[in-house]
């Protein structure tokens, strides 16, 4: 009669863990879903303003004209640890929306070459602000050129320059 009882017991115990559970189950469920949606949410908004502030621009090769710096620049970079002074030579092309406001007044040949001091002036501020050690890297070398970027694009309050490139880059 004991093991009938305990038997009866265990069952009344297992029925009741499984309401439990599955009680449990679905008010997680629901919650878990909530929350999903409110991430997916935020990082869609997220998203937009990230497009909008700053993604790069995808211009087609056809309204694209490059625009090479006439020499090579030697920088001297930001001291490092190893207590040496070391340099960088590189060769900067800008690449032109021929489409974008500013082009027309700015994007002209002469026009970009008349700028190349100050334009120059800005990327070895950019440049001289790193150590060798750090623009070894493309994490900084891709950081470099959006700072340059930026500032060409502030210098002529236009965004018809839309990117820069290190054509070549060597150190010293």
């Amino acid at each position: 009669m004991n093991k009938n009882l305990l038997s009866i017991l265990i069952l009344g115990l297992l029925i009741v863990n499984i309401v439990l559970t599955s009680i449990m189950m679905f008010s997680v469920i629901g919650a878990s879903k909530r929350t999903t949606d409110l991430v997916t949410d935020i990082a869609s908004v997220l998203q937009l303003e990230l497009g909008e502030a700053g993604e790069e621009e995808t211009v087609p090769l056809s309204q694209t004209e490059v625009h090479n710096i006439a020499e090579p620049m030697t920088v001297t970079l930001k001291s490092s640890e190893d207590g040496n002074t070391h340099y960088c030579l590189v060769a900067v092309a800008l690449s032109l929306n021929t489409k974008a406001d500013g082009y027309k007044e700015f994007g002209n040949e002469e026009s970009m070459t008349s700028y190349e001091p100050l334009i120059t002036g800005e990327i070895i501020d950019v440049i001289g602000s790193y150590t060798m050690d750090d623009l070894t890297t493309s994490d900084a070398q891709n950081e470099a050129k959006k700072e340059i970027l930026r500032r060409i694009q502030r210098m002529f309050d236009s965004k018809f320059v839309y990117n820069v490139s290190f054509s070549d880059i060597k150190f010293q």
